[in-house]
């Protein structure tokens, strides 16, 4: 854990620097819209194995040029979080905020990382035809890290998206286990005017 944040440190540090430096458009700004899978569980610190829930993730998406390296990309997307315990579903919603920093070459190819809040919006449990609501018992803010890779194919701005997201908060509002969210988001995105003749990456 202390090695993520170390990097992502690191990365935030030479992206703003490379920026003072860069001969890249800075401050382009595109918009795109992006939607994929997720594969989530809950991490209990008492040792308590769930199954992981298959859900989904949509949104938009911001990328910001600091130069022609580095770039910024802020999202605000919904995603559908949780985990499974034998016949009990643990569905919860959350509208998740990243903010990565991305290193771009020049092939399409972008390492990201950057921390992520998420807003819970729902939170239910599920046995067969019982459903409870259970957001009560839980905290309205998640927070943690993604770090990740993505490819763009430049003429197009379409392109593929992976990361892992780790939870770094207890999503417990009383309870004296620790839980925190863990999953894999994979997906596609298109960034709108992205074959741009002012854009290089």
């Amino acid at each position: 854990m202390k090695f993520l944040i170390g990097l992502m440190t690191a990365i935030l540090i030479t992206g703003v620097a490379s920026a003072q430096h860069g001969n890249a458009p800075a401050g382009h700004v595109s918009l795109g819209i992006k939607g994929g899978v997720n594969v989530y569980n809950i991490h209990n610190d008492d040792n308590t194995k769930y199954d992981q829930r298959t859900g989904y993730n949509f949104g938009l998406l911001g990328h910001i040029h600091l130069d022609s390296q580095f770039a910024i990309q802020p999202e605000i997307v919904y995603s559908a979080q949780g985990a499974k315990d034998g016949d009990t579903k643990y569905n919860q919603d959350y509208i998740n905020i990243p903010v990565l920093v991305q290193y771009m070459f020049d092939n399409g190819f972008r390492l990201q990382a950057g921390p992520q809040a998420g807003i819970l919006i729902s939170a239910k449990s599920k046995n067969n035809d019982n459903t409870t609501d259970i957001k009560d018992n839980l905290k309205p803010i998640d927070f943690g890290v993604s770090i990740g890779a993505s490819y763009v194919v430049p003429s197009t701005g379409f392109g593929i998206d992976a990361r892992y997201n780790l939870g770094l908060s207890n999503i417990n509002k009383e309870s004296s286990v620790n839980s925190t969210n863990r999953g894999v988001q994979l997906g596609i995105f298109y960034i709108f005017g992205h074959n741009s003749k002012t854009v290089l990456k």
